[in-house]
């Protein structure tokens, strides 16, 4: 669920929001939160990168609270969602990504949607990135591709659109990367970066939406699906417009009987959103609005008045980055930005993203977006100070649920802290 979609303008943002019809407190935790309520137990595996964290904090208050939890249990939680399942390590939005997912705790495991050009949905991070998250461009299937893979210092585009579902099952999923020096295919999947690994690529299964739907039933998980965003030409031929994607999506749950209070619909697109309020309010009481901020890339902060309009228009939920909602004081602590308390203010709940998709062996120095807050390490000076920022998260912005690519390091806070 990472930042790369354009967010409309706020006078686009504003319009859209008027376009529609109307439908129908500091959330802070401390460390002392009742706990007996935790939901069903399973057999939930953290392994050991959360010890790892943990013993390389600074001595305190937060070490020792997580230090007195070393013996579980472990449970799943839906603070934790298993973002695009468990891509640290495995390859994304894969059967494998997604059972680690579960098994690592994580409550909601999340599909982003896309489609094929026969309009059947399927689990990819966008409509275009089969060339650096499979195999294609070592397979026939690369001769298909909107730009295929040519030789080195080549720039391949493969969508799934470009393939039939009966095509598109026949790849495989590998970590996200290229080498685009390589002289051969074979060559140009590799690229991984070394704070990740291609240990866990020998499998790597590609999924429908349907499937995975199946999948979150039998591993006992939750659903967020992304709506992604598409080509418009291609999804005009496809579905025949916007409005009938969207409910497509929602159509894949409804034939599949799954309670809409298991679901957390997702978009980056302000007017899939909306369409969910109004058209499956059942669905649309959890859709989620994807704040795509990035003041970097001039994606400004949502002033007061969109805020205010997003309530308006009946959206419950906001999930901007993490490093959007973090501040650093004077005092080298880290704090809730100005950002994170304008949105508490208004009601909204919050969802942020992305944990583990940074690294963090230097601190806050070159950790990039999702540290951006912190540049310097005043606060972050070690990855074990992931921690202290997800502590500020949850027991001072409040967010109800935080994505990962690893969910066991969010998975053993939130059981330590008895979040459900």
């Amino acid at each position: 669920m990472p930042h790369h979609l354009h967010l409309a303008a706020s006078a686009a943002l504003l319009a859209a929001l008027c376009s529609f019809a109307s439908v129908a407190g500091d959330r802070g935790r401390d460390y002392d939160r009742n706990s007996n309520d935790r939901g069903p137990r399973s057999s939930v595996q953290v392994g050991d990168r959360p010890f790892y964290l943990v013993d390389g904090l600074d001595d305190g208050r937060l070490k020792d609270k997580l230090q007195r939890c070393e013996n579980g249990p472990f449970y799943k939680t839906d603070f934790s969602i298993a973002h695009r399942g468990a891509p640290l390590q495995f390859p994304e939005h894969t059967k494998e990504a997604y059972q680690a997912g579960a098994r690592q705790g994580a409550g909601i495991v999340e599909c982003d949607v896309t489609f094929t050009k026969d309009g059947e949905l399927v689990c990819r991070h966008a409509e275009c990135d089969l060339h650096t998250t499979t195999n294609i461009v070592d397979t026939p299937l690369n001769g298909q591709c909107t730009v295929p893979w040519s030789g080195p210092g080549s720039t391949p585009k493969c969508c799934a659109s470009d393939l039939t579902l009966a095509e598109f099952k026949t790849l495989k999923g590998k970590m996200d990367a290229a080498n685009p020096n390589a002289t051969t295919a074979k060559g140009y999947l590799g690229g991984t970066a070394a704070w990740r690994t291609d240990l866990y690529t020998g499998r790597g299964t590609l999924l429908t939406l349907r499937e995975s739907i199946e999948l979150n039933k039998k591993l006992g998980v939750k659903h967020t699906p992304e709506l992604k965003s598409g080509d418009p030409q291609r999804l005009q031929t496809v579905f025949g417009g916007q409005e009938n994607y969207a409910q497509k999506m929602i159509d894949e749950f409804k034939a599949a009987g799954v309670n809409p209070k298991d679901v957390w619909p997702q978009s980056f697109d302000i007017r899939d959103v909306l369409y969910w309020i109004e058209h499956e309010p059942r669905f649309g009481q959890q859709a989620v609005y994807l704040d795509d901020v990035d003041p970097s890339a001039n994606l400004p902060r949502l002033s007061l008045e969109e805020l205010k309009q997003l309530k308006k228009r009946g959206v419950k939920i906001i999930a901007p980055p993490m490093g959007v909602l973090l501040a650093v004081n004077e005092a080298d602590e880290i704090v809730p930005s100005q950002y994170a308390l304008d949105i508490k203010s208004l009601g909204f709940q919050i969802i942020t993203w992305s944990f583990e998709r940074s690294d963090l062996r230097n601190g806050g120095v070159g950790a990039g977006f999702y540290y951006s807050f912190d540049p310097t390490g005043r606060a972050l000076k070690k990855d074990s100070d992931m921690y202290k920022a997800l502590d500020v998260l949850a027991r001072k912005v409040g967010v109800i649920g935080v994505f990962s690519d690893w969910p066991a390091t969010v998975t053993y806070y939130a059981n330590c802290m008895g979040l459900k």
